[in-house]
């Protein structure tokens, strides 16, 4: 059954593997050689689709230094349709809205094939960005152009802490046309549970029935990656930050505690008869942080009724 399908059932726990397409300064044959490992590496894990980021600068919305600098990357969907035309499954193009001009994703989206394809919209990373597509208009789009097209969401449960309200954005989304929705990476387990759960009963409240949540785990491999979580406004609770950074081997102990926050939202889902997925991150060009995330995806897909 195709990615959309289960999605649209909602009764499958999907694993998903995500990933950033190479830098804008790579060759077009180093390109496609990190496409075909990518698919040797992804495909032993039986993976129901694969997830390509459209990576943004950020800075507008945080004044302090960057840890990492920003280093464009090649377009989601030219590095799927001109490297990993081999790949055989769903791929989730990313689509950061405010990048493009109206025609410009408008012919993106004419130009899709829904039975390989789906995207995950994007909005600014500030209110103060201006941009020649807002999020609202490009979902609007979408419902004119190709409401074929399966359309998916960003959950932030980081924003549901500080707010109280990301549940009313996923159902103002869902109404939008969202067939279901992937998180910011996960590390405060509590708060993917708040906001999970609220989403859960306003549903029930207002007679919706609940999309899928794919939740994203990743591994920190570094104290410099730590931070950067923090700089992109990723929360991770302060024992934990005290237990990365007193660890011997940081990697190792970021490994375990994602896989038992994947564990514990799990078991919450179920409990709740609530929709979902598992998505795991890799957005690191280390070897060892790369083969860590596929070994955290191959434990997850275990954990999972499939």
């Amino acid at each position: 059954m195709d990615l959309a399908r289960r999605i649209a059932d909602r009764g499958s726990e999907l694993l998903l593997f995500a990933l950033t397409p190479p830098r804008t300064t790579t060759s077009t044959e180093r390109a496609q050689e990190i496409a075909d490992v990518t698919r040797e590496r992804l495909g032993p894990l039986g993976l129901d689709g694969l997830v390509l980021y459209d990576i943004d600068d950020e800075s507008d919305r945080n004044p302090q230094e960057r840890p990492f600098p920003f280093l464009p990357t090649m377009d989601p969907g030219s590095f799927r349709s001109e490297h990993l035309d081999a790949w055989d499954l769903p791929v989730v193009v990313y689509r950061a809205v405010g990048k493009y001009e109206r025609d410009e994703l408008r012919s993106w989206l004419e130009t899709q094939d829904a039975a390989g394809v789906l995207t995950v919209f994007v909005g600014a990373s500030s209110r103060e960005k201006q941009t020649p597509v807002s999020l609202p208009e490009a979902q609007a789009l979408r419902a004119e152009v190709r409401p074929d097209l399966g359309l998916g969401g960003v959950a932030i449960p980081e924003r549901h802490t500080r707010r109280g309200d990301e549940h009313d954005r996923l159902i103002a989304k869902q109404r939008a046309g969202c067939s279901f929705f992937v998180s910011q990476v996960v590390y405060d387990v509590n708060a993917a549970k708040n906001l999970v759960s609220d989403y859960h009963y306003a549903c029930a409240e207002q007679g919706l029935e609940p999309v899928p949540i794919i939740f994203t785990f990743s591994v920190c491999g570094s104290l410099k990656t730590l931070e950067f979580l923090g700089w992109l406004g990723v929360d991770v609770p302060r024992w934990m930050q005290n237990d990365l950074r007193n660890a011997l081997d940081t990697l190792e102990a970021s490994y375990q505690h994602a896989l038992g926050a994947a564990r514990e939202l799990i078991g919450f889902c179920r409990h709740l008869g609530m929709p979902f997925g598992v998505n795991v991150e890799s957005v690191s060009i280390r070897k060892a942080e790369i083969e860590a995330s596929v070994e955290l995806a191959r434990e997850i897909a275990g954990e999972l009724r499939r």
